[in-house]
């Protein structure tokens, strides 16, 4: 049997919305996470208070909402792969994420804790996909009204990230990786 870590999810393992994060992704998603953890650390531990509230044109959101909304959303798709993964039988809801942004506030904390929240969530996912048996990896549930695989999960979570790193990059560096 095929190394579930490393097969990329095909279109009938998640929802459409997702195909262009699920597309992010190729390889060994378990490296790759691990990878783009210490990039998007790598990258934004240098940024200072200060420009941690800065929004560059033509994006709305400050950096520090940027970091805040990874996070939440890796929350998310994270809770959705454990569930899957479990054998959770209940279809799982969308979420707003504009809503969450709006309640959580997140220009009010500091930047280093924001990033140390990533860091805490990141690393619980890690843990969470190492410990998972090849099975689990395929399983499906249902999200957004679709089959969904916790491997589709895994890579929606990199390929969500890649996306807003993707955007820091240019916001901050002035390149795309």
């Amino acid at each position: 049997m095929e190394d579930p870590t490393l097969a990329q999810p095909d279109a009938t393992e998640y929802a459409p919305p997702f195909a262009n994060y699920v597309q992010k992704s190729t390889g060994d998603v378990l490296r790759a996470l691990e990878t783009q953890r210490e990039e998007l650390l790598g990258l934004l531990r240098e940024i200072s208070e200060q420009e941690s509230f800065a929004k560059h044109a033509p994006y709305t959101w400050s950096v520090k909402e940027v970091v805040g909304h990874i996070t939440d959303c890796e929350r998310v798709f994270g809770h959705r792969a454990l569930w899957i993964a479990r054998g959770g039988e209940a279809p799982l809801p969308s979420f707003d994420e504009m809503a969450f942004m709006q309640a959580a506030q997140f220009d009010a904390y500091p930047f280093a804790e924001l990033l140390d929240e990533f860091d805490v969530v990141r690393r619980s996912h890690l843990a969470l996909f190492r410990h998972l048996q090849s099975d689990a990896w395929t399983r499906r549930g249902v999200v957004l009204n679709h089959p969904t695989t916790t491997r589709a999960m895994a890579h929606i979570i990199f390929g969500h990230t890649r996306h807003h790193l993707d955007i820091l990059h240019k916001r901050l560096v002035g390149s795309s990786n």
